[in-house]
């Protein structure tokens, strides 16, 4: 016997459609790549849409299309990711800090047939042009007024691609299942691999990062989201916002210390989400101008682990950091920490150590830890192998690619996390299985000795690695970088490790530079660390 429900579909225009009626006058604030600040609300991002609709089914796009973005967080570029897939199309937002060859593979690996440009990238798409034979043609989102020269073939100017088409527009009726948007991994070890989500799984992701055990999104709020929309589409947060009728702040190109901390400010920002390296740089600024914004009361720490010591200096300034985990293959969010009744309870040094964990899964996500021979391992917070997930919003294969490794066990995604889970569901992740230290025997976690590097005064980034060893196989090395002005040794940061991890732990080594490489997704860029520090001496 089957219920007598509504069948109504689980699709993204749904989303705008519900913000432009119930929340039509909440705030939508860009700082622009032009400059000037752009205000409008959901009810204008909602005819404006239509109006893209318009214009992009009249470049003859439709139904399966692919159409590449590469731009900041803006109005423009949000009014794309619901214009796009409202028509049927598919949106891929293009990461621009890839290696110029990752560009160039994504967008001729996705066929995208129109690319959709800040200002800020016609440059790079002009060098890489001629490799792009797919591509019909080029849209910089800007004005006639701003519109540049540019050597990009059937270039348009999107204010102009716009202007004239009706504010109104019957989105596609298209199965749940369907393809909506498309996001490639950071490709650290070999080419990115694309991840194809659905209306409903972008759906559904939106709906978890509003429960109150999650991102806790609400028509209170004003929420400025760091993390690009070119990365994982920004968390879901566009998503996400509009439903809960939160106000958005969107921070553009400048995502320094000091315009970051002007625009929560200023335009009173309650929640912000991003990377570590970003919050570094935005307590550097604080820390040396006294000024916190006053509204902030919680910030989303994702993307790699937050350090005990950024989450102790949120804290005394009265923000609360809230540690995240997920994956591009995850939509991403996966787990989130947020205490519950009986963890509350607990002491405050208790409740600070649980709070470094990454958290617990939200409903729609299973999780599993399982051994070298695959065997299930006890949720007991001690035993650690490695992480598989399962769930609603969780990719089962990769787009135009065979099968991997990853996906060996029907159901579950390996997502290459060495972690340990304890009763109440607290996930700590250890380690990537490719950045676990193996010294005789035994693991050892970089994450934790990054941690304590991180604790010293002295020190503003750390990065630990593995290298070779003929006794022990390898011997973790620590990568400094110290804070302007600071001063310490190699010495003095490796008796900072003494009682504070096992002796076998320690580093041997500390090797103090000017800078660490990164990602583009502001990550620890571990291979080429191991490349230049990692073989024995």
């Amino acid at each position: 016997m089957l219920g007598q429900m509504m069948k109504v579909p689980l699709t993204i225009p749904s989303l705008l459609e519900f913000a432009a009626r119930y929340h039509g006058d909440c705030e939508i604030v860009s700082k622009t790549v032009e400059g000037p600040i752009h205000r409008y609300d959901y009810a204008g991002l909602a005819r404006r849409t239509k109006q893209l609709a318009n214009a992009l089914c009249g470049l003859g796009l439709g139904d399966g299309d692919i159409v590449g973005t590469l731009a900041w967080n803006g109005y423009r570029h949000l009014e794309l990711y619901y214009g796009v897939s409202g028509i049927g199309a598919v949106c891929h937002t293009v990461n621009p800090r890839l290696f110029v060859e990752q560009i160039a593979y994504i967008i001729n690996h996705a066929e995208d047939r129109y690319v959709f440009t800040d200002l800020s990238f016609v440059g790079l798409l002009e060098g890489l042009a001629d490799k792009l034979k797919k591509v019909q043609g080029f849209v910089v989102m800007t004005d006639r007024a701003h519109m540049p020269s540019t050597t990009l073939r059937n270039a348009l100017c999107y204010e102009e691609l716009l202007a004239g088409q009706p504010e109104t527009f019957d989105w596609s009726i298209v199965d749940e299942n369907a393809a909506a948007a498309l996001c490639y991994t950071s490709g650290t070890t070999g080419n990115p691999r694309g991840v194809l989500y659905s209306h409903r799984s972008t759906v559904l992701h939106s709906m978890a990062v509003n429960f109150a055990d999650s991102l806790a999104l609400s028509a209170r709020d004003a929420m400025l989201p760091v993390v690009p929309m070119f990365h994982v589409n920004a968390w879901g947060i566009p998503y996400a916002a509009p439903v809960a009728g939160c106000k958005l702040v969107m921070p553009g190109p400048n995502l320094d210390g000091a315009s970051l901390t002007h625009l929560m400010e200023s335009e009173a920002v309650t929640i912000s989400a991003g990377v570590p390296t970003v919050w570094l740089n935005l307590l550097a600024h604080i820390k040396e101008t006294g000024k916190c914004p006053s509204r902030l009361n919680r910030v989303v720490i994702g993307g790699s682990a937050c350090p005990p010591a950024m989450m102790e200096a949120f804290e005394k300034l009265g923000v609360r950091a809230v540690h995240a985990w997920g994956m591009t293959e995850m939509s991403p969010l996966g787990v989130i920490n947020q205490p519950t009744r009986r963890t509350e309870a607990l002491a405050a040094d208790q409740r600070r150590e649980l709070a470094l964990k990454q958290g617990r899964p939200l409903y729609g996500v299973e999780i599993k830890i399982v051994d070298g021979a695959g065997v299930e391992l006890p949720f007991d917070g001690t035993s650690f192998g490695s992480l598989k997930v399962h769930g609603y919003w969780i990719c089962d294969s990769y787009f135009r690619q065979e099968p991997v490794a990853a996906h060996d066990e029907p159901g579950w995604f390996d997502t290459g996390d060495v972690a340990t889970i304890d009763a109440d569901g607290f996930v700590k992740i250890v380690d990537r299985t490719k950045d676990v230290i193996k010294s005789g025997g035994e693991w050892i976690s970089s994450i934790d000795l990054e941690n304590v590097a991180i604790a010293h005064p002295a020190v503003r980034e750390a990065a630990a690695i593995g290298r070779t060893d003929e006794k022990w196989g390898e011997r973790p090395v620590i990568v400094a970088v110290l804070k302007p002005g600071a001063t310490a040794t190699a010495e003095e940061i490796r008796a900072f490790y003494r009682g504070k991890v096992g002796k076998w732990c320690e580093p041997d080594a500390v090797l103090i530079v000017e800078s660490l490489p990164h990602t583009a997704t502001g990550k620890l860029l571990k291979t080429e660390l191991r490349r230049l520090y990692g073989q024995a001496r």
